[in-house]
């Protein structure tokens, strides 16, 4: 029997060094960069505890213990485990390394660098309703030539990727939110550093790999000292008008 949005795991991929941020945001990890007076991460966490997600595994590395000592193992009510990594393995090792903490199968996997308004129920069904793999949200951006686009066919299974700089103009994009089945993860090797995006999802082309278009949804990141600068403004904005 399919299970319902309360009954899956989140987990954050919260243990990039953000490089580019050093500039303007020092001595944290990039997920405590402060937008609109809050930490980044506070915003996924709120979206994902709203949606009544009721766990969460947040996958550190980088000053790890920065962000359990923010939030502790609770928030408005959803639990919080950490995985925290002793080496960078990238997204898919991240992953792989976390996996005995994951209580559900999908698991709901969103990058820590970006916040996508996104319609969460509407996800998990169509990708129980595709029996997939995994599944990417994408949202459409007016040019693409930052991010790569995603190339998904008339039935909604990804066909390929472009490259950053590949394109432009309008386009669907990654927005860092997956459904991803625990068997997939349980198959990566143990300890060793792995890109979900350049190496594991490359090779599901073709095997019950979907995106999901959201309606209209709003995107940002902060993975450049602009971006990072939009966002705050975006925030601030929502919260003046919350």
């Amino acid at each position: 029997m399919p299970c319902g949005i309360s009954d899956i795991s989140a987990v954050i991929l919260a243990g990039g060094l953000g490089t580019r941020l050093r500039s303007v945001v020092q001595d944290k990890p990039k997920v405590l960069a402060e937008v609109a007076g809050r930490p980044f991460i506070s915003y996924l966490l709120h979206q994902i505890s709203s949606a009544e997600i009721r766990h969460c595994v947040l996958c550190t590395g980088y000053l790890s213990e920065q962000v359990r000592a923010s939030f502790g193992s609770a928030f408005h009510g959803m639990t919080l485990a950490y995985s925290e990594e002793q080496m960078l393995l990238g997204t898919a090792g991240a992953l792989r390394f976390a996996l005995p903490l994951v209580q559900s199968d999908p698991m709901l996997v969103l990058n820590g660098d970006s916040y996508c308004a996104a319609d969460l129920n509407a996800f998990l069904s169509a990708h129980q309703q595709a029996k997939a793999r995994a599944s990417i949200y994408l949202t459409r951006v007016n040019n693409t030539s930052r991010y790569g686009c995603v190339r998904v066919s008339q039935n909604g299974s990804i066909v390929g990727f472009e490259e950053k700089g590949a394109s432009q103009g309008a386009g669907l994009i990654n927005a860092g939110i997956y459904l991803i089945q625990k068997e997939l993860i349980q198959s990566l090797p143990k300890g060793k550093a792995i890109s979900l995006e350049r190496e594991v999802f490359p090779s599901l082309l073709g095997d019950r790999f979907v995106g999901f278009e959201g309606p209209h949804d709003i995107f940002i990141d902060i993975g450049t000292p602009d971006s990072y600068q939009q966002a705050d403004a975006l925030f601030r904005t929502w919260e003046r008008g919350a």
